[in-house]
């Protein structure tokens, strides 16, 4: 069903791309980089649609979503329904410039003569936006799955050809021939995927996940919704499927909003600190993280607005009205267990038995796919935080 890229991989080369991905998300245990990870065969096959019944209805299935979005040059985007309406459909004019970023922070600006046709797309967040969007045709290759895609992208994902590579060495990349590479900024390395601005020069456009970019020098840059929402709408003008684009954009800004409405007489506003544990520590998703900018989106307080890595006391000293606790499973992973034990750093530690958090029972977990380079994930990120935040509220989804 699906061809394989018969490179050979060195061990070097995959322990680069490693670690390259556990860079990526920050540092301490928000990367990518697991031992444990099962091999890209067993990632593909959880990814399949189950029974050939199902396939078989997947397909159908895959068919109508790209009759519906448009295949790029040949068609434009339906409504946000989904129907093809060519006389009102807001399409995309060609040639189109999109600005990104290299691997050196700075802003890089690409052009598209006409959608692209053979893309590669290596992460979570970038091979999910696609299959949202029911580009799967225009997939040449893809990898770096961590979880298994949402039921209703199962089908989409069985038609491409998923890597044997977690991160694709620069060899397989060139053998790809590529028009499009969508993926992590920390992925466009020497050792992986390559200088993003090199394959622009050569006329291989790049997207970087823009939440993911590196800095420029030493400057840091906040990570927000506006930019998630960026990325989805610029990959639906990018295909001509821009109304797909804004109707999964708009579904998390009507929430948001809904939230901001049924909360404005709200005076006391929830005070939140987002945790993800790691050796005697935890890494404090600040005002410069995305899940930060999603707490203070809803109306919710950052008790420890600056910190980066905390401790005990810090945590004890800001005595949260919530705390988000942040977990990861990646494929080999039993997601309930790693939940559990996540948990129990904060409601299993006597030191923590007095945080009104803890005495409320207001300790949530939270993924770390849906608050860290979340893309469509963002909207269940959007859920949870509300939730989290507002027990009591309806929470539409």
């Amino acid at each position: 069903m699906k061809k394989k890229i018969g490179t050979k991989i060195l061990a070097v080369i995959l322990a680069a791309g490693m670690a390259a991905s556990l860079w990526g998300c920050g540092g301490n245990n928000n990367g990518s980089g697991d031992s444990n990870r099962k091999d890209p065969e067993e990632i593909a096959k959880e990814n399949q649609v189950q029974t050939a019944e199902d396939e078989e209805a997947g397909e159908e299935n895959a068919a109508d979503t790209k009759e519906e979005a448009g295949n790029g040059e040949e068609s434009g985007a339906g409504d946000a329904e989904g129907s093809q309406e060519p006389e009102t459909g807001k399409k995309t004019e060609y040639p189109l410039t999109i600005t990104t970023y290299g691997s050196d922070g700075t802003e890089l600006t690409t052009t598209y003569e006409k959608a692209p046709q053979k893309v590669l797309a290596v992460y979570q967040g970038s091979v999910e936006t696609l299959l949202a969007l029911g580009l799967e045709d225009h997939i040449a290759a893809a990898a770096g799955l961590d979880n298994e895609v949402p039921e209703e992208q199962k089908p989409g994902f069985t038609k491409i050809n998923y890597l044997d590579e977690f991160t694709p060495s620069l060899e397989t990349v060139t053998m790809l021939e590529p028009d499009l590479i969508f993926s992590w900024g920390s992925l466009f390395g020497e050792k992986t995927l390559g200088d993003a601005k090199g394959w622009v020069e050569k006329g291989t456009n790049i997207y970087m996940n823009t939440n993911t970019h590196p800095k420029n020098g030493d400057v840091s840059y906040q990570k927000t919704l506006e930019n998630e929402y960026t990325d989805i709408l610029n990959i639906g003008k990018i295909f001509d499927v821009q109304e797909k684009a804004e109707a999964i954009v708009k579904e998390m800004q009507d929430v948001i909003a809904d939230v901001k409405e049924q909360t404005k007489g709200q005076e006391d506003k929830p005070s939140v600190l987002i945790l993800e544990s790691y050796d005697d520590g935890f890494t404090n998703y600040n005002a410069e993280s995305l899940g930060g900018d999603m707490v203070t989106q809803l109306g919710g307080v950052l008790a420890n607005p600056d910190g980066g890595s905390i401790g005990k006391e810090d945590v004890i000293a800001a005595n949260p009205d919530v705390i988000f606790v942040v977990y990861m499973p990646y494929s080999g992973d039993d997601p309930e267990q790693l939940k559990q034990e996540k948990l129990n750093v904060i409601l299993g530690d006597e030191a923590y038995a007095s945080l009104d958090a803890v005495k409320n029972n207001r300790v949530v977990p939270i993924m770390l796919s849906e608050m860290y380079a979340s893309a469509t994930r963002t909207m269940d990120g959007i859920v949870t935080f509300a939730k989290g935040l507002y027990p009591d509220l309806e929470i539409s989804e």
